[in-house]
């Protein structure tokens, strides 16, 4: 069957397209039906059913006779260790820890924080909670104290699950004192924090509160899985919100199943036995949907990385990974593709390793841009796939489904629309453009299985945030165009789109030319206010490594490139060269708070943010330019 065979089906009969995807996954009690409409617009899937997403990651495998197949290889440059968990060994720790936890009080409905590294613990923590229906979620390790104090205030969980530490290079990064700060400032009080103690730092425990991960295990009896119904929230994931309160994403349990297993197939062509690698961190949704829960839903072998794309000890690390693990479909972001492409223009390192086992490279998390994409296809020799989702829809919006077949890369595209997503293009009224036309990307509902069906304890929130602008739709944020092929075309976010003299234009269409010149590893695009043409567009260029020309040579060259490519309309004259871009953990650029930074007004010092001492040299750049008036 073709993909648009696949497709077709799934948008003009998606209660049978549905429940044949159901078939795949083991039910306690088998739904009845697919969609569940009475509450629209918010919708649910398979919602009468019952099923433990535990048992259909890890108990079912063993059950199949593949309990000696690993689970979770954990690699770490940043101890020099490697070690693998079969899929036996899984269950049995899983199963110990949601007995202890049980023993503690935790049981179905009941919230649990998780704090930690990339250690396969973290995974054994999220597991642990499904196996009980406690509803996890997960905190970016190493998060600032206020920030976790927010989420303990709106999740109001029962216990807190941490470890002692975490590892960057060169430096221990001190979790137990943050959670002691957010445990203090926090309303709500967990009734007990489980802390994991690494060798690397062992923590102080405050008696009463504190029990350690070995120690409250002991001669507990391990817990079975517990049925939840299709609609059980199998976790909430915080993602930030534009008022600085963070919105807790839902995650349906029956619907995530489903739809994660489909994409393990259809999209990564990844079977029972192989191994995937998402190099992410357990603490975004891609580290939940394809770093936990999608590969082990789907019997592969899933990688849990701790480490960085350079500095760990070489732009080489990721390579070295898929060669010695036998990696068969990779993960990333753009943003750690450049990373290695401005350390390793010539792709030296990447010659250096066997990756005959590698069939695809995919690339999400913000906007791949054509320079980065070829030069990986150039250097890997493999088809290297962009794919567009969010937090909220917790896996691919459009894709290329390389398990049907494979599309024709158009670079620049994550190629089409999944399953169950009827993508469009509206204009401010809320009219469906033109082929070819930018305008605010929205999905005609009901959205597919796994999708959130509303946040947490925020349903006018929710509301507001994406159903409101375009009635009888989702609204994306992001901005774009979709060709006469149906291929997809995501430019910016919303926000992203500039005015300047009247006319719309990408700041992500002047990134995709900005990144062509040979001597740009990075940049960005932002548009500053401008009193005679609204806004003027500004960009921000990292050079790749070993570039010793002067930079203004290099600034005209990309000013002229802008002219030529996107036309003098654009009107981009103001550009500089930086060391670095501001970005959040997860290798988001902060445009916004550059633009804020820019025209002089006040901002809230974001709290993914890596580096804050960077927004001083973005500062110091724009003053260069005659910006960032206070």
């Amino acid at each position: 069957m073709s993909y648009a065979d696949v497709y077709r089906r799934s948008i003009t009969d998606p209660e049978g397209f549905w429940m044949e995807q159901a078939q795949a996954i083991d039910w306690v009690s088998a739904p009845s039906r697919a969609l569940f409409a009475e509450n629209a617009p918010l919708y649910e899937w398979y919602k009468d059913a019952q099923v433990n997403t535990c048992w259909n990651a890890v108990d079912r495998h063993v059950e199949a006779g593949r309990g000696e197949q690993l689970a979770i290889i954990h690699d770490s440059p940043i101890t020099h260790s490697t070690k693998g968990i079969t899929y036996r060994e899984l269950r049995d720790r899983v199963a110990s820890l949601a007995g202890a936890l049980r023993a503690k009080g935790v049981e179905k409905g009941d919230r649990v924080i998780i704090y930690m590294p990339m250690i396969p613990e973290a995974l054994e923590a999220m597991l642990a909670c499904a196996r009980l229906g406690a509803i996890h979620s997960v905190v970016f390790g190493g998060f600032a104290a206020h920030e976790l104090a927010v989420r303990i205030d709106d999740a109001k969980p029962k216990a807190i699950i941490a470890a002692s530490c975490g590892l960057e290079p060169g430096r221990v990064v001190h979790y137990k004192p943050l959670l002691d700060a957010a445990i203090d400032g926090a309303k709500h009080k967990p009734a007990f924090t489980v802390i994991f103690q690494r060798e690397q730092e062992v923590a102080k425990l405050i008696e009463g509160r504190d029990v350690a991960w070995h120690t409250f295990q002991y001669g507990v009896e391990p817990a079975e899985c517990v049925p939840v119904s299709g609609d059980h929230p199998a976790y909430v994931l915080y993602t930030s919100g534009t008022t600085g309160q963070p919105k807790g994403v839902i995650r349906p349990t029956a619907g995530h199943l489903v739809a994660l297993n489909w994409t393990m197939t259809n999209l990564y062509k990844i079977e029972a036995g192989d191994v995937f690698w998402a190099a992410s961190d357990v603490g975004w949704v891609v580290g939940h949907s394809y770093i936990c829960y999608g590969p082990l839903i789907a019997g592969a072998t899933t990688i849990v990385f701790e480490g960085k794309p350079v500095g760990t000890p070489d732009a080489g690390t990721f390579w070295r990974v898929i060669q010695n693990h036998k990696v068969k479909s990779f993960f990333t972001a753009p943003t750690a593709l450049r990373a290695i492409k401005r350390e390793d223009p010539s792709g030296s390192f990447i010659k250096e390793y066997n990756l005959k086992n590698l069939q695809a490279l995919f690339l999400a998390g913000e906007r791949a841009d054509p320079a980065t994409i070829e030069w990986a296809q150039q250097h890997l020799g493999v088809p290297v796939i962009d794919h567009w989702w969010q937090t909220e829809t917790g896996w691919a919006i459009a894709g290329n489904p390389m398990g049907i077949e494979l599309l024709p890369v158009k670079v620049g595209s994550p190629t089409v629309a999944m399953p169950g997503y009827d993508v469009q293009v509206l204009d401010e009224g809320g009219h469906p453009l033109p082929a070819g036309q930018l305008g605010a990307i929205a999905i005609k509902l009901p959205l597919p299985p796994g999708t959130l069906p509303t946040l947490w304890n925020a349903e006018e929130r929710f509301r507001k945030s994406y159903l409101n602008t375009f009635p009888g739709y989702y609204e994306t944020g992001d901005a774009g165009y979709i060709d006469d092929n149906g291929y997809v075309y995501i430019m910016a976010r919303t926000d992203d789109v500039i005015n300047v003299a009247g006319h719309r234009l990408s700041t992500g269409a002047m990134e995709e030319v900005l990144a062509s010149h040979p001597d740009v590893g990075e940049c960005a695009v932002i548009g500053v206010a401008d009193e005679l043409k609204g806004q003027l567009p500004m960009g921000f260029l990292c050079l790749n490594k070993g570039i010793n020309r002067p930079h203004a040579e290099v600034v005209k060259e990309c000013v002229g490139l802008v002219r030529d490519q996107i036309g003098p309309v654009a009107a981009f004259k103001l550009a500089c060269v930086v060391d670095r871009l501001p970005k959040t953990r997860s290798g988001k650029i902060l445009r916004a708070t550059m633009v804020k930074i820019a025209d002089g007004e006040a901002f809230k010092m974001p709290a993914t943010i890596d580096d804050p001492a960077i927004l001083e040299e973005i500062r110091t750049a724009l003053q260069t330019l005659g910006y960032a008036r206070s």
